[in-house]
């Protein structure tokens, strides 16, 4: 179970959504853009090629609730092959919360593939009532455009590169008002490269992996300064600490 510790502590959060999202900013001109990750200790992304080995229960929880309320889950298309994706499933309540105010059961899944080096029989394409958006460039080789177009809706979004402020004034010309972003640690890169990050949530397991495993983000694009977030919230579990940063001036 999870309660808050900063700034004020409180009691175990029995409501993770309504809780997390009180106070969610939006109608800033452009979907509000979050990023949700966990990490080690010594800052590893993953165990043996997945999150897996750093998930607990109330990560998961906390997971979860993210998801439940965001319009648009965005993720690489490499994060969509390692940690084997498939349509977003929400749990029944939150399906009917969110029919209720009148938002499809499930947000969109949207991941973003230059080559689009994908399988078209792969999981995250099953679900025919939610078919995911791909987002890729002009150049995509045209074959695999077609192989993927009656499974998703794939959208251009640049000439050879993914441009994401292009990504993101699409969502939003859609009335789509909060982006989840799951990584992985490249697509974080290029959001925080273009200043497109408005939130990160971060989980700490409380383990330590050391090897290759990247940080959260990961980029060879320069950014122009180091981007300053504030700590608005920590919370605990029953191991893992879950802090949330804000960035400066949104």
């Amino acid at each position: 179970m999870i309660r808050p510790i900063y700034p004020e502590p409180g009691p175990t959060v029995s409501d993770l959504a309504g809780f997390l999202f009180a106070d969610r900013r939006i109608g800033a001109g452009r979907p509000w853009l979050m990023v949700n990750m966990v990490s080690s200790i010594d800052g590893a992304t993953a165990v043996e090629g997945g999150t897996t080995g750093l998930n607990d229960a109330d990560d998961q929880a906390l997971f979860h609730a993210f998801r439940s309320v965001s319009d648009v889950i965005l993720a690489g298309a490499s994060t969509i092959r390692e940690e084997n994706y498939g349509p977003v499933a929400l749990k029944d309540p939150a399906r009917e919360a969110r029919h209720a105010a009148g938002r499809h059961r499930e947000p969109r899944l949207a991941f973003v593939s230059r080559s689009l080096e994908l399988d078209p029989s792969a999981r995250v394409f099953s679900e025919a009532d939610n078919p995911p958006l791909i987002f890729t460039v002009a150049t995509a080789d045209p074959t695999r455009v077609a192989q993927l177009a009656d499974r998703a809706e794939v959208v251009v979004a640049g000439e050879e590169n993914v441009d994401f402020g292009s990504v993101l004034a699409w969502l939003g010309e859609r009335e789509h008002e909060i982006v989840l972003c799951e990584g992985g640690p490249s697509t974080n890169g290029e959001l925080i490269a273009d200043d497109l990050v408005d939130e990160i949530n971060l989980s700490t397991s409380p383990m330590v992996v050391a090897g290759p495993s990247p940080r959260i983000v990961r980029s060879l694009l320069p950014v122009p300064t180091p981007l300053p977030f504030y700590l608005d919230r920590l919370m605990t579990g029953e191991r893992t600490l879950f802090a949330r940063w804000l960035r400066e001036g949104r």
